[in-house]
């Protein structure tokens, strides 16, 4: 592992250091089936955001199937990665906070990969409470999960996993779940800790 001088992963020169010096472990490099599944069961598109997007492969695809999608990030060295990877979607690739950013319409998902896991717990309760503020009633969170129900399980990441009663309470008062499965083609980095899940904003 490289040894790399920001250790915040708050921070966005946590992972300007790491997009700039190719090091990206939690990188699939390509679209998960579920999110294929998940767009072609769809009966119309959804306009969607990907917080935390990395290199967006899932934005592309999502674009490709007539999906009305944004992506941002708030590392510049990821948005410029981004950019370079989605080609003639480019322009759907924003440098922006999560916790700031405004949508220019009203939300119908939001896509979660490795966003959640990717910050330290204490911003869990900001993170879902943003979620649900981005989301009006009816409209779905889906994405992937990293689980780690050991009573002994390491907190120290990033990744961050969660135990997944912990993530149930977080999720109760503003979250209805309403798919939960196994996956199939999860990276070395999240394999056998890995769900997908779709949730509705109550």
């Amino acid at each position: 592992m490289p040894d790399f001088v920001s250790k915040d992963p708050t921070s966005n020169q946590f992972w300007d250091e790491r997009f700039d010096r190719a090091f990206t472990p939690w990188d699939k490099g390509d679209v998960p089936q579920d999110v294929k599944n998940f767009i072609q069961r769809a009966s119309v598109p959804l306009t969607t955001l990907i917080p935390g997007c990395g290199n967006a492969y899932e934005l592309a695809f999502f674009a490709q199937n007539g999906w009305d999608v944004t992506a941002i990030d708030f590392s510049p060295a990821a948005v410029k990665s981004a950019k370079a990877v989605v080609g003639e979607w480019s322009d759907r690739v924003l440098e922006a906070d999560f916790f700031a950013f405004v949508p220019t319409k009203p939300l119908e998902l939001i896509y979660e990969r490795a966003f959640f896991c990717a910050l330290p717990p204490g911003l869990r309760n900001n993170i879902v409470a943003r979620w649900a503020e981005l989301l009006p009633s009816g409209a779905l969170l889906a994405g992937f999960f990293f689980f780690d129900d050991a009573i002994n399980a390491s907190p120290k990441g990033p990744p961050f996993s969660i135990r997944r009663d912990d993530l149930q309470n977080l999720m109760s008062n503003d979250f209805t779940l309403l798919e939960d499965s196994d996956v199939s083609d999860s990276i070395p980095v999240f394999r056998g800790k890995e769900r997908w899940q779709v949730w509705r904003r109550r």
